[in-house]
């Protein structure tokens, strides 16, 4: 079978065969009939993160059908469709023993330390796994873990969201935001969308927003028109762009959480701002497993998956680049069949 690799920053995802091993005692082999594609595999590409290890093949939105299991692998068997989360975490540090382990220093992510989805066939760990109920549709189990699960983990843990609260969600036109109003409306409150591309306005509303906001102008002024003093919760999903306007437009007491960030340079930080207005600032990674299966209930019933496309493994370059033109709505997904 073809997989897609990344041999050098910077450069195309190159496709060559590829036979994937067989899996180690603790991995199970999972053939996925889709991946994800998440702007981190375009930053990994890009360089931003220090701990890929090249040549590796990218992806981390990764579930399927188990096909083949290690011979230590206990909670899993043949036949089983899992959905995995984006790392392995250790298993063993304080982090995960306390089931944080979105937080565990020692965790490996796939498709930047160790083989990821782009290949039919991939071995995960059995730490990586939670089981997904028949409901769940085959195109939103890749996107169970990254997408869904991390933003129960931003919005409910993080962001301690209550009934009637208004979230303000950044990059809402994107493959996060658009699932980001979807679980906003999900948890009982009220999803503000901030979007600068004009042609998704009508389909953001579909999804549920209630407002739509745009970053050509200072919305903070707009939002705090809408709530009648300011967001409870700002998700902030792009970061240097909108981050001055977001932090705007928090009321007293509300709360900024961090999920992305497209361009890894700095942000200026009004401590002022801050304190005198009681404002917290927090940020939140991918999601426990926990969330994971939180995730994959909500997809049960309450939470659609909002996929822009489904393209073939060899269409992955013309794929990056329509994501980086904002060119998609939803999520964009590799078929494998």
């Amino acid at each position: 079978m073809k997989a897609g690799f990344l041999d050098k920053l910077n450069s195309d995802i190159v496709l060559r065969d590829y036979d994937p091993p067989e899996p180690e005692d603790d991995q199970v082999t999972v053939e996925q009939t889709y991946t994800g594609v998440c702007f981190r595999d375009i930053l990994t590409q890009q360089g931003f993160f220090p701990r890929v290890s090249l040549p590796v093949i990218p992806g981390h939105e990764i579930g399927g059908k188990i096909v083949k299991i290690g011979k230590n692998v206990e909670n899993f068997h043949v036949g089983d469709r899992v959905s995995s989360l984006i790392y392995i975490p250790c298993g063993k540090c304080r982090y995960c023993l306390s089931g944080n382990e979105n937080l565990c220093t020692e965790k490996i992510a796939y498709g930047e330390k160790i083989n990821g989805g782009y290949s039919r066939y991939v071995n995960v760990s059995e730490r990586s796994l939670v089981k997904v109920p028949p409901e769940v549709a085959e195109e939103a189990v890749p996107i169970a873990a990254c997408v869904i699960g991390m933003l129960y983990h931003a919005i409910a843990k993080m962001g301690k969201i209550q009934k009637g609260d208004y979230v303000l969600i950044t990059g809402a036109g994107g493959g996060v935001g658009v699932h980001a109003i979807q679980m906003v409306k999900a948890l009982g409150g009220h999803p503000i969308a901030e979007s600068g591309s004009k042609w998704k306005e009508e389909e953001l509303y579909r999804l549920g927003a209630e407002h739509i906001v745009s970053p050509e102008n200072d919305y903070s002024k707009e939002v705090k028109e809408i709530t009648g003093g300011g967001a409870d919760i700002v998700l902030e999903d792009v970061g240097m762009a909108t981050f001055s306007k977001s932090l705007r437009s928090i009321r007293t007491g509300g709360r900024m959480v961090v999920i992305g960030n497209l361009k890894p340079e700095p942000v200026e930080l009004p401590l002022g701002l801050i304190i005198l207005k009681g404002n917290s600032i927090k940020g939140s990674i991918s999601s426990t497993r926990d969330d994971l299966k939180m995730g994959l209930d909500l997809l049960r019933s309450k939470i659609h998956p909002e996929i822009g496309g489904k393209i073939n493994l060899e269409s992955i370059n013309d794929g990056y680049r329509e994501m980086l033109d904002r060119k998609i709505l939803g999520r964009l997904l590799i078929k494998y069949r």
